[in-house]
């Protein structure tokens, strides 16, 4: 199966739209675990409410050789109707990319990664090849400082464009495998909307709910697609660290739950 494909049958199966960010730190987790064994706990207390699973690699290459050691155990783990998006935020040109790539795709055996468009479309492409594989293109992210570039006003097209919507009009073109999705920060709900009605049918990631403060009603309000998807709604902190006991598992996969619920809540209030 292909990325899009694994990922709309976890969400048809667990009826979820819910992305668990494991960006797991160790000095957060109880005393005495190891990360992997943290995040079998998370995995095996919300694997029924998600649609995927997100590691950050900054988190893990922090630790050295035995964080990088976890995640590869990580990535192993979750079942693999569940399909891992591996927060890189890589891009570099030519034969950089390429390695990037194949450290991603073929060594981590990640099923999409985010990708930095900044260097341009030879820095995307070769996380395009691969048909069953999946790119979501840094956008607008969630962040205070996204404004410092993706809000700045560019000529493209005969138009005066934030570079934000240049960005998407870009990632639609390179989007000929289908394989192109966009990262849209939900602490931007107005730009989200807008991003939306001019690209229907792209997939978003849309991080920034729980600790950032999206919004998650316009997140879901604004984000989904005609045929009610089309979101991957991302949650880290608010989940794996709803407890800092010996309870966190069954924290987890409450906050998990929670926010599941309220999505699919606001699904249905959303009109057609």
């Amino acid at each position: 199966m292909n990325f899009i494909e694994k990922l709309n049958m976890a969400v048809e199966k667990n009826r979820s739209l819910v992305c668990v960010g494991l960006d797991t730190s160790p000095e957060l987790i109880p005393p005495g675990m190891s990360v992997f064994d943290f995040n079998k706990a998370i995995i095996d207390a919300t694997a029924d409410l998600v649609c995927a699973y997100k590691p950050n690699l900054a988190f893990y290459e922090a630790q050295g050789e035995k964080g990088l050691e976890a995640l590869y155990r990580t990535v192993q783990y979750v079942p693999k109707a569940i399909p891992v998006i591996g927060d890189a935020k890589r891009g570099d040109i030519g034969n950089t990319s390429e390695a990037y790539e194949k450290a991603l795709f073929e060594q981590i055996g990640f099923d999409a990664a985010t990708i930095n468009p900044y260097l341009g479309f030879d820095a995307v492409e070769p996380f395009l090849k691969n048909k069953d594989k999946f790119a979501f293109i840094l956008c607008r992210t969630s962040n205070k400082g996204a404004a410092d570039f993706q809000s700045l006003l560019c000529q493209y097209e005969g138009k005066m464009r934030p570079l934000y919507e240049v960005v998407a009009l870009k990632a639609n073109q390179w989007n000929t495998n289908h394989n192109v999705g966009l990262v849209v920060g939900a602490t931007y709900p107005e730009e989200l909307k807008n991003i939306r009605q001019t690209h229907p049918d792209m997939v978003f990631l849309i991080p920034g709910v729980g600790a950032q403060g999206g919004d998650l009603k316009l997140a879901v309000n604004y984000g989904i697609d005609k045929n009610r998807r089309g979101i991957v709604i991302n949650s880290s902190r608010q989940i794996i660290y709803a407890s800092h006991g010996t309870d966190f598992a069954l924290a987890a996969r409450r906050a998990t739950h929670t926010l599941r619920d309220e999505i699919n809540k606001h699904l249905t209030e959303v009109r057609g």
